[in-house]
């Protein structure tokens, strides 16, 4: 490999990392918020913690659909930023806030309208109902703030300013900190709200951190300046925005929807094997943070270079993603398998059965990680090239065609029991890289690029 091929892979090396540490953060950060949440409800008693528990799975699915359509404004600005259209890149931000915006506010009042009959439909029990709902409807309100910082964050992806978001986001926790307290039990002239006042508290830092994003991006001296006279609707943006986004929330809302069918399954097995299985969904849940930095900055990189042109410099991107994150992701395989039982352990310390149980579904997991990582990453490609249906498709097949089917039939119709549901993961994780690297390697996505992007060329809507 002469010099110049050696300083080119670097360069790439570089940037890669550049933009995938600081998402990894974040999203460790944002992680934090429900892990702050648990440990001050914990001390209101059992029934506090389970009111919020109930809720989640619900709260996710809705942040999914926030969370894919702003991923489409990372797509297109991140072409925008590589065509170097300053104009564009304004004009995209501006209709992505205004859309994310009225959406976040439909499902604001929806949410507070359904609020009990939801909690009614997971089950909620009457212990825990009033407090669900309570906790519900005022988180309800945060959709709006929450929202819109997922849009800031998301668009200064897009142009590769992944710093900032990081810094808001760590200085939202660190308030959290204070506030949920505070605000669970109240101190001096303030009132404790017990469950209803952890969602006051995050509210809170949700709405500063909307305000300081949105004044970011209207003062417009970092890269983006949206503006009110780009804010008038423009159906033709509005179509090709839901068009990537709809797909990008189907595959994460999939996956929600995914670990609550196992969880079905596994409770047939009783309480210990359940234990075993939350705490390797643990592990799992953070495993995955790295893979999915990793291919969010694969979008931004492959979309930008799109943006310019560079199609063989996106390719390349994603050859060096995949050995990146199938060898960084493998060799964290290796060491949870090697420390399994430390790890479970460390949840469970005085319940042999579940360390046994709960190392041996890390151990059979841990292997097939950097395969995990290989899919994660080629969705941020397919994504990079506005094809976000693929990485969708790709998601569903993994975890509804291949997971659950064989998790169902290794445990109920053979010998290994409830570990049929363990060797299920390796084996989707398998399939579903092997499926995404084909593809990846047809180049049908490039195609499409030239496609794409011409298009947005002409159109001067993306």
């Amino acid at each position: 490999m002469s010099n110049k091929n050696q300083l080119a892979e670097v360069s790439l090396v570089r940037s890669l990392f550049t933009l995938a540490w600081p998402i990894i953060m974040a999203n460790i950060l944002q992680t934090a918020y429900q892990l702050i949440d648990t440990f001050w409800l914990g001390r209101l008693g059992a029934n506090a913690v389970a009111a919020v528990s109930i809720s989640f799975p619900i709260l996710f699915l809705v942040l999914s659909l926030g969370a894919g359509l702003t991923l489409a404004g990372t797509v297109i600005v991140s072409q925008f930023k590589g065509a170097n259209d300053k104009k564009m890149i304004d004009f995209a931000a501006s209709q992505t806030v205004v859309i994310v915006f009225l959406i976040s506010i439909l499902l604001a009042f929806l949410g507070f309208a359904v609020a009990s009959p939801l909690m009614n439909l997971v089950g909620a029990g009457p212990e825990i109902l009033n407090d669900s709902v309570t906790y519900f409807q005022v988180s309800s309100f945060g959709f709006v703030f929450l929202f819109m910082f997922f849009v800031f964050q998301s668009l200064m992806r897009g142009i590769g300013n992944v710093l900032l978001p990081m810094y808001i986001v760590f200085g939202t926790v660190l308030l959290n900190l204070v506030l949920d307290p505070l605000f669970i039990f109240g101190y001096g002239s303030i009132e404790g709200y017990g469950v209803a006042g952890a969602a006051i508290a995050s509210i809170i830092t949700q709405g500063l951190s909307a305000a300081a994003g949105l004044y970011i991006l209207f003062r417009g001296k970092q890269g983006i300046k949206i503006k009110v006279s780009f804010m008038k609707l423009e159906f033709k943006w509005v179509k090709r925005m839901f068009e990537l986004g709809i797909p990008a929330s189907l595959e994460q809302s999939s996956r929600a929807a995914a670990m609550t069918v196992m969880v079905m399954l596994v409770t047939s097995f009783g309480s210990e094997i359940v234990a075993a299985y939350g705490i390797g969904a643990r592990i799992l849940s953070l495993v995955i943070v790295p893979s999915i930095g990793m291919g969010i900055a694969t979008t931004t990189l492959v979309g930008q270079n799109i943006g310019a042109g560079q199609i063989k410099r996106a390719e390349k991107i994603g050859d060096l993603s995949v050995k990146i994150a199938f060898f960084g992701l493998t060799g964290i395989g290796l060491i949870l398998f090697l420390f399994a039982e430390t790890l479970t352990a460390f949840f469970v310390p005085n319940d042999p059965q579940v360390i046994k149980d709960g190392a041996k579904f890390i151990r059979i997991m841990s292997l097939s990680f950097g395969l995990l990582g290989v899919q994660q990453v080629l969705n941020g490609v397919f994504n990079g090239s506005r094809f976000t249906q693929a990485s969708m498709l790709i998601s569903i097949f993994s975890l509804w065609m291949v997971r659950f089917p064989v998790a169902f039939v290794l445990s109920a119709k053979t010998e290994l029991s409830f570990e049929g549901i363990w060797w299920a993961f390796p084996i989707s994780n398998l399939i579903a890289a092997l499926v995404a690297f084909t593809y990846y390697k047809t180049g049908y996505w490039k195609i499409r690029t030239f496609r794409n992007r011409n298009e947005l060329i002409q159109s001067g809507l993306g």
